[in-house]
């Protein structure tokens, strides 16, 4: 998204409206998107915008997924997102570009406090309920860049599935073929998806859909600096299995990765039965994390990582047996 900003500012002379100050350039289509009796004196650059944009036809995506999301969290919980108020197309003529407006809130990018937080994040999950009491979101959102599958579905285990393939498959297309990758993948999908998964819905277990952020990591959250009030933002939300959102928590790239985080959320939210499988389900969301973060960054390590947790998982829960075709063992990504 820096890009696009720089693109906006390159091309100030299409933007810059009379009357508006500072050293940041609005288009008209933006200050039209203010609330009503808004009167936009300036505009200035201040770190991280609580504004942001984005282009073509990828940007549209973007901006639309994000508005719905923030929309339909501070509908739920209105003091834990900042407002979102518009999003929309620019009038700027060198390419299509997008914008999302939201309230604008001074706040710190350091680690939350983990029972502040924590607290909060359960609050959501408990009060949130899905509009058709399924699985999903009624519009596409964005992890990062890429659009999610995120159809409505009843049964958790075949949305999960689904939500996987698809971010193995953009890995695919960023990073290239990784047969052995390919093969435990699939194995995974077919056996142990079901298996951890649908077990929460059967012998009279159940799980309630629950409204997660999607993309919880610390750069999304921050702490306001009047207040210490804490606010997560930059979402791609859909209604999940609420031990989804900490599938991201067990990254080891993010500092809210401490185990005090996820410990402090279990003391707030209790564990879905079985209890003693929450630490493989928990590797298994973090391996869509982890695939998707792969499929934005060509050859990064991560891609690795994933593979070692598809491997595990499938080695413990559906191992190939003397009948099958044993898997080959390789280690290393391939070119």
């Amino acid at each position: 998204m820096s890009e696009s900003v720089h693109l906006v500012t390159e091309n100030r002379r299409h933007l810059s409206s009379p009357g508006v100050g500072g050293d940041f350039p609005l288009d008209d289509n933006v200050i039209a998107a203010f609330p009503d009796g808004t009167s936009v004196v300036s505009a200035d650059s201040f770190g991280s915008s609580a504004w942001t944009c984005a282009t073509e036809n990828a940007g549209k995506l973007m901006m639309e997924g994000e508005f719905h999301a923030m929309s339909e969290l501070h509908k739920t919980m209105a003091s834990f997102v900042p407002k979102p108020h518009a999003w929309g197309k620019m009038k700027l003529p060198v390419v299509d570009t997008y914008f999302l407006l939201t309230d604008f809130i001074d706040m710190s990018n350091e680690l939350p406090d983990p029972v502040r937080l924590c607290s909060r994040l359960a609050e959501l999950h408990r009060v949130s309920v899905s509009p058709t009491g399924k699985f999903g979101f009624h519009i596409p959102t964005c992890h990062g860049k890429f659009q999610q599958h995120i159809l409505w579905d009843s049964n958790w285990a075949s949305f999960f599935a689904k939500l996987l393939k698809d971010a193995l498959r953009l890995d695919l297309e960023t990073n290239g073929p990784w047969p052995e990758l390919q093969k435990v993948s699939d194995r995974l999908l077919a056996k142990v998806v079901p298996r951890l998964l649908g077990i929460l819905q059967e012998g009279g277990r159940d799980i309630k859909p629950c409204l997660i952020h999607g993309d919880l990591w610390e750069g999304n959250i921050g702490t306001t600096y009047e207040n210490n009030e804490i606010y997560i933002f930059d979402s791609a939300a859909y209604y999940a299995h609420n031990e989804m959102e900490l599938g991201m928590w067990r990254c080891t790239r993010h500092r809210i990765n401490a185990k005090i985080f996820t410990r402090q959320y279990l003391r707030e939210f209790p564990i879905s039965e079985p209890a003693e499988e929450w630490d493989d389900r928990n590797r298994l969301y973090c391996v869509k994390m982890n695939v998707i973060h792969s499929a934005h960054h060509k050859g990064d390590i991560v891609r690795q990582t994933g593979y070692d947790d598809v491997r595990y998982l499938v080695d413990k829960h559906a191992p190939w047996n003397d009948n099958e075709t044993s898997r080959s063992v390789i280690h290393e990504i391939e070119d």
